[in-house]
């Protein structure tokens, strides 16, 4: 798999890791303590060829990709739950503990941030589905995340992400329906 933009990830290992996964090229911004001369490289990289954050399932990881984005507002996302970043014996997470089938995975699946306010999900459809507000709203927003290929959220998060992603009311729902399926035949 050849990937066009230039994925930005944490450290070597994530580089490491990405380039036994896909043939791609890659930045690294060495922590959540990101510097001009990084944010210049992305900046260009975005202009030249794309770019793609694909940062660790963490806070530190979350913190480095709300910086990049407040910078350079155009790069797409990728996202990989944490149970699939975890090491083994719980020995932390990261990217690099990731299997590479899963790292294609998410890759395939790169979301492009759109202006939030095209966004046609309402924190009322979120209550009428159930991912706010009842007492298994965080279970079942985990599962959506896993589904959709957008992270781990809270319910506001949640909003802000299906709109930026600019995921529809239709894609919403035949998720939902995909999660209560699933569970169906898991009983």
């Amino acid at each position: 798999m050849k990937i066009k933009e230039v994925i930005v990830v944490e450290g070597r290992d994530d580089t490491a890791k990405i380039k036994r996964a896909v043939d791609a090229d890659t930045i690294e911004t060495n922590g959540s303590a990101i510097d001009e001369g990084v944010l210049k490289r992305i900046k260009h990289a975005q202009e030249k060829r794309g770019v793609i954050i694909f940062t660790d399932p963490d806070y530190p990881g979350e913190r480095i990709r709300h910086i990049i984005t407040q910078h350079i507002p155009d790069c797409k996302h990728a996202f990989l739950p944490k149970q699939q970043a975890r090491a083994r014996r719980d020995k932390g997470i990261g990217i690099e503990h990731a299997s590479i089938t899963d790292i294609q995975a998410a890759l395939s699946v790169v979301y492009e941030l759109m202006d939030e306010k095209a966004g046609e999900i309402s924190k009322q459809d979120l209550i009428d589905l159930g991912l706010i507000g009842s007492p298994h709203s965080a279970e079942l927003r985990e599962k959506l995340g896993m589904d959709l290929n957008i992270g781990k959220t809270n319910g506001k998060q949640l909003l802000r992400r299906l709109n930026m992603f600019h995921i529809t009311r239709r894609q919403l729902a035949e998720s939902i329906d995909r999660i209560n399926q699933e569970e169906s035949h898991e009983q």
